[in-house]
């Protein structure tokens, strides 16, 4: 009978111990999430202060502050839908796009773009534009340059679209925005890539397209392309994880101090 008591006794040590441990757990992650959302709140409020109070003076700044605004409502919304750590940080990293973005404009209309951001994933591999180049591919005009003119008035911070890299630099037009959309490259990429980049220094294309794409399937970190369909987690905003949270720190000061 006292084994009998003893065996109850363990049993419901053990289940109170598994229920306070779940519940433990439970309340770690919710604590982890709610920080995580808040971090994201905090950079998503300084993009929109950028968005609301910045007007653009010429047709490159505001196009990339419309680019900017078009960052701050997806990063409003997906902070909305955030359910997990992983998607509290797509949100944070949707803002630092965004921020990316009114540097630019910042820089266009001749004005202090203000502290630095952190690389953005892929964006180191992608490198930048360094020189104007002008192309005709299979008729049609392309342009790319290290700054913004009233051709090149479309801005791309630089990183992985649909695993390829995509150098940063303002650009006739936003030719990598199917890509985007679709997940892969279409048939005539490969020709684009090799005569806007090809021999250009400072550009994962350097070599030509067969280089860059080498390079761009070392791994699809995401980059920010808005997320490239397939990867990372099913419920992360339907995009991938862009390699890293960059959540703690505040990285040189407020982008209240433009």
């Amino acid at each position: 009978m006292a084994g009998t008591i003893l065996t109850v006794v363990v049993l419901v040590l053990i289940v109170a111990g598994a229920v306070w441990l779940i519940r433990q757990r439970a309340a770690t992650r919710e604590r982890e999430l709610e920080d995580a959302k808040s971090e994201a709140r905090r950079w998503v409020e300084r993009l929109g202060g950028q968005v609301l109070n910045l007007v653009g003076t010429d047709e490159a700044s505001k196009q990339a502050l419309a680019d900017a605004a078009e960052r701050y409502n997806a990063a409003g919304s997906q902070l909305d839908q955030a359910k997990t750590n992983a998607q509290a940080r797509h949100v944070t990293e949707t803002a630092y796009e965004g921020l990316y973005y009114v540097r630019a404009a910042r820089t266009a209309m001749g004005i202090d773009p203000g502290p630095d951001l952190p690389p953005l994933p892929g964006q180191q591999r992608a490198g930048a534009v360094t020189e104007d180049r002008n192309v005709d591919v299979e008729g049609h005009s392309y342009s790319a340059s290290p700054e913004a003119s009233e051709r090149n008035r479309h801005y791309y911070p630089g990183g992985m679209v649909a695993g390829r890299p995509v150098p940063r630099g303002w650009y006739s037009e936003p030719w990598w925005r199917p890509a985007l959309v679709a997940g892969a490259w279409g048939l005539g990429s490969a020709l684009l890539f090799t005569s806007l980049f090809s021999g250009m220094s400072g550009v994962a294309y350097a070599d030509g397209f067969a280089d860059g794409a080498a390079q761009g399937d070392m791994g699809t970190d995401g980059g920010f392309d808005g997320g490239d369909p397939g990867a990372g987690d099913p419920g992360d905003f339907g995009g991938g994880d862009f390699g890293g949270d960059f959540g703690g720190g505040d990285f040189g000061g407020g982008f209240g101090d433009f």
